[in-house]
Formats: structure tokens, sequence, C-alpha cells
């Protein structure tokens, strides 16, 4: 499986960015999964819930299953969340995995740098970012991909 960062993705919020790229990748042929960093806190599970119940009993993981997909609530307990390369093993092969909010992975990263931003670049000083997604062009050597140009950055990934 090759993975990619994308970094600064809030920034597309109001497009469709990662659902074309995941589309455009697809029509090239790959198998896609991604996996984002949700906010401390979140919780997908709701009080009342059977799942829910099961979970707050002391149950370490409980599986819900429909006739079209499946989640699986793990529950960490007080320990951190585990390493990315443990979580990608629990998914199924596919092809390239895209991850968001994993600041700190090391693998390829996508950097997106829209508008002025409120945060300065990464690009510059971090290592793992191997191309833009600007809505500007920005004077470095980084492959550059405007924020519609979700074919152009699939055709990059799938080369990488």
């Amino acid at each position: 499986m090759k993975c990619f960062a994308l970094a600064g993705v809030t920034a597309l919020r109001k497009g469709r960015l990662i659902e074309d790229l995941i589309g455009a990748l697809r029509i090239d042929g790959f198998t896609v999964s991604a996996v984002k960093r949700a906010p401390d806190g979140f919780d997908i599970d709701q009080p009342g819930k059977w799942s829910h119940l099961r979970r707050e009993a002391g149950c370490g993981e409980v599986m819900l299953v429909g006739d079209r997909r499946f989640a699986l609530l793990h529950e960490f307990g007080h320990a951190p969340a585990p390493p990315l390369d443990q979580l990608l093993a629990r998914l199924a092969p596919v092809d390239i995995v895209l991850l968001e909010g994993f600041r700190d992975a090391r693998v390829p990263t996508i950097e997106v740098l829209l508008g002025d931003g409120d945060r300065p670049p990464r690009w510059p000083e971090d290592p793992t970012i191997v191309a833009l997604v600007c809505d500007r062009r920005i004077a470095s050597a980084l492959p550059q991909f405007a924020p519609d140009d979700a074919a152009g950055l699939a055709a990059f990934i799938g080369s990488s």
C-alpha cells in the first residue's frame, strides 16, 4: 500500500478535491482507502444505542454490521491511539491510502495552500512534502496542482 498524507485540507472544506481525487484514482484503476484523524473526543456512537451500551459495559470492540458495510469501534481506554502503522495494518489491502490529519506521518505529503493562509507553509522545512495544491503559483521546485486538478494530482500520486 502506498500512503500519501494531505496536509492543510481544512482549506478545502468548501471544495471537492479529496472526493474528486479518490474518483480520479479509481478511474485510473487504483483501489483507494482513506484514514482521517478525528478531533479528540469524537465519537460516532450515541448514548442509548446498543453499541454504546456494550462499550460502556466493557467491550473492547463492538462491530456494527449492515447489508453494505460494517464499522468497528475499538476502545483505546486511557492509552494513546495506536501508531499509524498499526492502524494501517487493520485495513484491507489497497493500492493507495490517503491520510488526513496525521501531521507527523513520515509518508509523502501533499500540502494544500489556499488564499493567504493562516499558518506558514510546511514545505520549505518539511522533507515529506512532495507536492503542493495551491490557488496561485508558489516559488518552489515542487510539483504544483490547482485545487480543481484532481486528475493531475491522481496521475502524480499514481506514478510516485
